[in-house]
């Protein structure tokens, strides 16, 4: 049996690159819809001080609402009809608990002041992406006639659909950044199917980048690329195909898929308490099963059954997990050949993205969670580094105490890490990076480890 589509099947994909603990089969949430019982309260509210609550839909029930400063909540309703917020991503009631007006009327209580849904200037469109695939999009600019900046979402590794749940859309906007928004291939009216080929997507994103262009007209102004966790791997290969003046990554990861495995399992063995010649042993594990990978199966089982033989007595050898090494070792062979045809992705683990960002001559900012567990942050930055110090328009923006997303956490007794909020200070180098290509000033507790201006 040909098994070339094989590797893909164990993807749980590069699906790492999502938040933690939220990974899912690749795809799994294409065609989810917000709550349709609570989407009509879906928008940014601006407060009396000038500020702005956004609220923003969840596939299953509630909303989430986040403020420019990264604090974020689920709203639930209560038996009585009251919003009740839970904390960053926990279940606890605590912090600010805001209140809804009726749909109609547009209305939020947020901390002793009211806000109004602000009215947006959206442009709605189908445009062209690559192969001649029809995607849905949409523009989604600031008030005001004249030239602003424009930043194009690139998707992550999720399939939901864009349109419905991209936040940037609605509070961008509010701080005078226009956003495109597009529905990856696949979901939210798009044609084609779902797909984590590398190369497909950033043609998409290409295209992407020129339909926000023809839309915008007069008021086009920077126009550049923001692409978060996957999106890191797209989005400067998408630069690399139609002229951009900028290019954001968040928690994204400037070398392959396949060491991304490797990486992670050497995290997970590490937090166990496992030392260097334990390591040393799961490297010849990943790089059986990263070689196994790398052929989508064509070299067959008999390597991955050598180390199984090798290292399954070591009381180590169950704490290997990983993007997908940990799932090779301990799923029987039938049953991983039942899997894959199913969930074949085209992931593109052969891509390199060193090569793209060496010549890339767009501004990079690059922000990254100092204790990601989702995209290991070693590697990166020191290949960022390097390219800044051989004069590549590289900046590196590094938050401590973050993981994927640029999550603040709590860590519980057992290891696992509950997501608290956003890092303060992110959102906004995001926004200015759109404005004006450089950071200025202090951004939370983020640390600036490579910058390309003088």
């Amino acid at each position: 049996m040909s098994q070339s589509w094989l590797a893909a099947a164990l993807a749980l994909v590069v699906s790492a690159v999502a938040v933690p603990a939220l990974a899912q089969a690749p795809g799994a949430d294409v065609d989810e819809r917000p709550d349709p019982a609570v989407v009509c309260h879906v928008g940014v509210y601006r407060l009396e001080d000038g500020s702005w609550v956004d609220v923003a839909p969840l596939a299953d029930a509630g909303l989430r609402w986040r403020r420019l400063d990264g604090s974020t909540a689920r709203m639930m309703l209560d038996a009585q009809g009251h919003w009740v917020s839970t904390l960053g991503f926990t279940g606890r009631v605590e912090g600010p608990q805001p209140q809804l007006g009726p749909c109609e009327a547009g209305r939020i209580a947020f901390e002793g002041q009211t806000g109004r849904r602000l009215v947006q200037d959206v442009r709605e469109t189908t445009f062209v992406g690559q192969d001649g695939t029809r995607l849905v999009g949409r523009l989604i600019l600031p008030p005001g006639d004249g030239p602003v900046p424009i930043m194009v979402e690139v998707h992550g590794s999720e399939g939901a659909n864009a349109l419905d749940f991209n936040a940037f859309q609605r509070f961008a906007p509010a701080e005078g950044v226009g956003v495109f928004v597009y529905a990856k291939r696949g979901s939210g009216g798009s044609e084609g199917r779902y797909t984590q080929d590398f190369h497909v997507l950033a043609g998409d994103a290409a295209a992407a980048v020129v339909e926000a262009r023809r839309l915008a007209g007069d008021r086009e102004g920077r126009v550049g690329l923001h692409g978060a966790s996957q999106g890191g791997w797209i989005a400067p290969l998408a630069a690399s195909l139609t002229p951009v003046d900028f290019v954001t990554v968040g928690f994204g990861l400037a070398y392959g898929a396949l060491a991304e495995d490797s990486d992670q399992v050497m995290v997970d063995l590490k937090a166990k308490g496992w030392g260097a010649d334990v390591l040393d042993q799961a490297r010849e594990i990943t790089d059986v099963t990263g070689a196994f990978i790398a052929s989508r199966g064509a070299i067959g089982f008999d390597s991955i059954e050598a180390v199984r033989a090798k290292y399954r007595a070591q009381p180590w050898f169950g704490d290997i997990r990983g993007e997908f090494t940990g799932l090779l070792l301990n799923t029987p062979n039938e049953q991983i050949v039942a899997m894959a045809s199913a969930l074949d992705v085209g992931t593109s683990w052969d891509y390199d993205p060193l090569p793209v960002l060496s010549r890339l001559d767009a501004p990079m900012l690059w922000i990254q969670a100092e204790d990601d567990t989702g995209a290991p942050p070693e590697a990166t930055r020191q290949r960022l580094i390097d390219l800044a110090a051989h004069g590549r328009p590289v900046t590196l923006l590094e938050y401590p105490d973050t993981d994927h997303g640029i999550v603040r956490f709590e860590t519980a007794a057992d290891g696992r890490r509950t997501a608290i909020g956003y890092a303060p200070g992110y959102y906004r180098a995001v926004l200015d990076w759109a404005k004006t290509g450089r950071l200025d000033g202090a951004y939370g507790d983020g640390r600036l480890l490579a910058t390309h201006w003088r």
